[in-house]
Parts: C-alpha cells; sequence; structure tokens
C-alpha cells in the first residue's frame, strides 16, 4: 500500500461514523491474520518484483471465487488458510496486504501477508530477488494495527485483535530449501553453520517475532511445523530417488527444527500471559498422507499434477508450458513444491476439528472459541 492511500483511508475514518465502524466489527464473528511463504500466500507476490509468483495459469483453475484464474494461490484452488477460514465461519477470505483493495472496513476480516520465497530469515529466498521476510510481514500487520486503532478506537482495536483474531504462521520450509540447503554458497548459509547452529538461529528469530506479535495484542497463535520436504516433487527429482523413496537430509532437518518449535511452542505458552499457542503438526499428517495416499482416495503422492522434469514432474514451476494431469483431485501435489486443493482440504479438516496428534494442545475450532 502506498503511503498516500494509507493517508486517504484515514481521513475517510475520521469523517465516519464511530458508530457504524463499531458495529461492523461486533458483526464479525472473526479474523484470520496469515503470516508464512507460498504455502498460504493469496497474492501478495502479484505486486513484487519477484521471480516467484503464481499469477499465471493454470494455478487457480478449480478457486471458484475467481472463477477458474490465477490470483497468487500457488495451487491449483484454496489453501489451508482460505479453507480454514471458510470452516471458521469467516465472511471472507483475508486478501493480501499489498492488494489495493485491502483498506477500510475490509481488514476487520482479516489479512494475508504471506509471501511466496519468505522465511523466517531476512536473506531466506534472495535467488527470488523479492519475497516478504518475517519480519518485513510483521511489519506490515504493525500498519493495520494502527489502521485498526484508527477505525475502532485503540480500547475496541485492542478487544477486536486479543479475542476474535486468530493468527497462523506456516513458515520454515524455505528457510531450509532456499538457504540452508541451497548449493550456492553464495546465497545459502550451509558454508558457515552447522544444523544444531542454524536451527537455533531460526528458532531466536522465531522466537522475537512472535514475541513482536504479542506485543501488538496477538493472543490466539497456531503454527505449522515444517511438512515432509524430502518428499516434495522437487526435491525427489533433483536427488533422483525411487518413488517410494523420500530425500534424507531435508526431512533430517525438518525434524530436528520442529522439535525445536515445539519447545519453543511450550516456552511461550509459559511465559506469555493471556496467549494460546497451538501447534500444528503438518510433518505427520502430510508424511501419513503420502504414506497412505490411496487410503485418501489419491493415485499419486510423488508426482506432481503440474509441472515438467522427471517422472515426478519435479523441476519446472507450474505455468502455461507444463503438463496437466488430468484428474486434479486425484495428485497429492499440485506442482513440484506445493499441495493440491484436494490435500490442502484433508489437511485443513484435521487442524480444524482433529485430535491432538496432529493439532495441539486445543484445535482450531476450540482456539476460535476461547
Amino acid at each position: 500500500m502506498s503511503t498516500h492511500s494509507g493517508i486517504w483511508v484515514l481521513a475517510l475514518v475520521y469523517f465516519t461514523s464511530s458508530t457504524f465502524l463499531t458495529s461492523s466489527a461486533d458483526d464479525i464473528s472473526g479474523a484470520s491474520f496469515i503470516f508464512g511463504d507460498s504455502l498460504v500466500d493469496a497474492g501478495n507476490n502479484n505486486y513484487l518484483s519477484t521471480l516467484s509468483k503464481a499469477n499465471i495459469k493454470p494455478n487457480g483453475i478449480d478457486f471458484k471465487a475467481s472463477g477458474g484464474n490465477p490470483t497468487g494461490r500457488y495451487t491449483n484452488g484454496r489453501t489451508i488458510g482460505d479453507i480454514v477460514g471458510e470452516e471458521l465461519g469467516q465472511a471472507n477470505y483475508a486478501l493480501p496486504f499489498l492488494a489495493p483493495n485491502t483498506t477500510g472496513k475490509a481488514i476487520l476480516n482479516g489479512v494475508n501477508y504471506a509471501s511466496g520465497g519468505g522465511g523466517i530469515m531476512n536473506q531466506t529466498g534472495k535467488i527470488f530477488v523479492n519475497r516478504l521476510s518475517m519480519d518485513i510481514q510483521i511489519d506490515y500487520f504493525n500498519i493495520t494495527r494502527n489502521q485498526m486503532n484508527q477505525l475502532l478506537g485503540a480500547s475496541k482495536a485492542r478487544e477486536f485483535v486479543t479475542k476474535k483474531a486468530i493468527f497462523s504462521v506456516t513458515v520454515g520450509a524455505n528457510d531450509f530449501l532456499n538457504n540452508y540447503l541451497l548449493p550456492l554458497l553464495s546465497v545459502g548459509e550451509r558454508i558457515s553453520e552447522s544444523p544444531d547452529a542454524f536451527v537455533n538461529t531460526l528458532i531466536i528469530n522465531l522466537r522475537r517475532q512472535l514475541t513482536r506479535l504479542y506485543n501488538l495484542d496477538a493472543r490466539k497463535f497456531v503454527l505449522g511445523n515444517v511438512g515432509p520436504i524430502g518428499c516434495i516433487p522437487y526435491q525427489k527429482t533433483i536427488n533422483n530417488v525411487e518413488q517410494s523413496q523420500c530425500v534424507e537430509l531435508p526431512n533430517k532437518l525438518a525434524v530436528q527444527y520442529n522439535g525445536r518449535l515445539k519447545d519453543l511452542l511450550t516456552e511461550l505458552n509459559e511465559n506469555l500471559p493471556g496467549a494460546k499457542f497451538v501447534l500444528a503438526n503438518v510433518y505427520d499428517l502430510v508424511s501419513e498422507l503420502i504414506g497412505n495416499y490411496e487410503k485418501f482416495g489419491f493415485k499419486t503422492a510423488s508426482r506432481a499434477c503440474c509441472g515438467n522434469g522427471g517422472q515426478f514432474a519435479g523441476i519446472i514451476p507450474c505455468g502455461p508450458t507444463s503438463t496437466l494431469c488430468e484428474d486434479r483431485s486425484k495428485h497429492v501435489f499440485w506442482d513440484p513444491y506445493h499441495p493440491s486443493e484436494a490435500a490442502n482440504l484433508i489437511i485443513a479438516k484435521q487442524l480444524i476439528d482433529g485430535s491432538t496428534k496432529y493439532i495441539s494442545p486445543i484445535n482450531l475450532r476450540q482456539l476460535r472459541d476461547l
């Protein structure tokens, strides 16, 4: 959002009835503020000069809200964030922060700050030139937070954020795939840090970032751990493994990070009064989906529906020149990196109403109702 448009919004708000604006907040059952990477980006990268974009066909081919046109979502339909918002009664999808219509009352439905290629570390994803890191995403939420004060008044705005807003964070995979594991030593961190040291750096930075959100009145958090990134078609293709195999090192790093993340959320639950941090065990959930894909109604969990390159179609990002599978609902993976809408639906429903095996200490419906 430009400075000029921000000033225009504040001027409009100033001359609008405070009673009308307050009632609009009271009528909203919940809002979703989404942070993370391409798994939940709803179009922020459309507004960046970046190599990581999904606003090209056939991305979005099954996204009904756009009539099947691409929106910047890195999948054929809805993201996990979209589905969770729907199921928890959110009136509208959380709009991308950088979209020009994300102003005024629209922010009270929630805002999406996620960015394809983004990570916990600011240098993560610099291979794509531009992307929004977690630090920048929180800078942007700070802008939204000030806009809410202008819309509702400071007291009402704080009550709205603490009671009605869920903050979801899906981040970390790029810090391995597009930082630590990059073969380009000038880009990645692998040359200078051991796995233990790198994971520790991630946790230190994430603790600071989550505490910063808490200080901006966020209270209800859900954090997804890093999925089995060694099982995505891209990794399987470049490492030339068998169909039933996954690449060991990326999964080992994910498991190591996930253990530290679990401990971090326990620590924050104990030390930040009034906050509830919920852990989404995406690693085990997606691992089960991949390992038992036929049980879930899929035909393959190794080959991307949209892509090119090798038996797993796992090198070229999804675009107009990609090959496209006949039945998108039968593929766990939409492209070499991201789940299909069918897979996202299974994942989301487990996070909303599932047991502590996949979402703990409470599920998302219980978190909403706190």
